[in-house]
């Protein structure tokens, strides 16, 4: 395994190369000029500030030049800096990010929690009315539109209902936590203000839920089919013959087969929900990455577009990394090369 993990991280570093190539080809390939995106009308007259603008950012050179610039600081660290917030394009990120993540981690502990739970229910309940509920319940999580969903639900539970609070990470009146992990809940709570992480956790529900639905219908469906092809095997049949409960039989012999392939949607479940939706954290007021990249892809801010990209690339190359070490851990039958 040590084996393969290495050559995993080594091809790793080669793919994210790549990636920025491809990345920051297509930016430049958008036919729009930044110069525009960026300087007003009374700056675009005059030739001098637009020729020392171009020159500021590197535009004024050759494109292969300008990538060899950006790999030679890449390979540093440096990720540039953003032609729309004029600070260091990592800085933005860290600033971003951390929102996203905890949005994120809240979505796909709900999908994950009731998904293999409907998904265990249905199967157990096969083609009873509780059965063709949850299935519903799934074919609708994966169908609606997350934007329409988000909107549905702040109509209900916030304008209608009023149990929920509005958009925002935080209530409007309320001051952020000081500034540890990024996450306000766990800042809260190192900051001891239980009311604050309260507020914040509250914050959570609903973008979280809207985000996480789509991947809850995915995980109920999959759980749903590996395990009754599990219960179909004949080391099942052997189990219940010999007169171990259906609990017993469910729980210890075919759940831990039937949920192997759900690791993979999971993951890129979560992979999907850390690349940020860009129209859910616009609907919600949420400042993650998504509403960070579709502010700089407005202005057509190259660093700030290539950095969010190799954000996200790294993102999915990790979680498939550690989908693959898990299918290891989980599946004995599995070797590494």
């Amino acid at each position: 395994m040590l084996r393969y993990l290495v050559r995993r991280l080594v091809f790793l570093f080669f793919l994210m190369i790549g990636i920025s190539l491809i990345v920051f080809l297509l930016s430049h390939a958008v036919p729009s000029d930044p110069v525009v995106a960026n300087l007003s009308q009374r700056n675009l007259a005059n030739e001098e500030m637009v020729a020392a603008f171009r020159a500021k950012w590197g535009l004024d050179k050759p494109l292969y030049v300008q990538y060899l610039t950006y790999l030679k600081n890449l390979l540093r660290g440096d990720l540039g800096v953003s032609i729309r917030t004029q600070r260091p394009v990592f800085d933005d990120l860290v600033r971003y990010y951390p929102a996203t993540v905890e949005l994120a981690c809240f979505g796909i502990v709900f999908a994950v929690v009731f998904g293999m739970s409907f998904g265990v229910i249905s199967a157990i309940k096969r083609n009873t009315l509780t059965d063709h509920l949850l299935r519903g319940l799934s074919v609708f999580g994966v169908s609606v539109p997350s934007f329409w969903f988000a909107l549905i639900l702040l109509f209900v539970f916030y304008l209608g209902l009023g149990i929920a609070p509005g958009p925002g990470r935080i209530a409007a009146r309320a001051a952020a936590p000081v500034y540890w992990t990024g996450f306000f809940t766990i800042d809260a709570l190192a900051m001891g203000n239980f009311p604050l992480f309260l507020d914040a956790l509250s914050h959570l529900v609903l973008p979280g839920i809207c985000l996480g639905m789509f991947t809850m219908g995915l995980i109920t469906r999959t759980t749903r089919s590996n395990l009754l092809e599990i219960l179909s095997q004949d080391y099942i049949r052997t189990a219940r013959a010999k007169g171990l409960g259906e609990r017993a039989v469910i729980g210890s012999h075919a759940l831990g087969n039937a949920l192997i392939p759900v690791i993979t949607v999971i993951g890129v479940g979560f992979g999907n929900l850390l690349s940020g939706m860009v129209l859910v954290e616009t609907i919600f007021a949420w400042p993650g990455i998504g509403q960070y990249a579709y502010q700089s892809a407005q202005n057509l801010d190259f660093p700030a577009i290539v950095g969010v990209s190799l954000l996200i690339a790294l993102n999915y190359v990790i979680i498939n990394l550690v989908i693959d070490l898990l299918y290891g851990i989980m599946d004995p039958r599995v070797r590494y090369q």
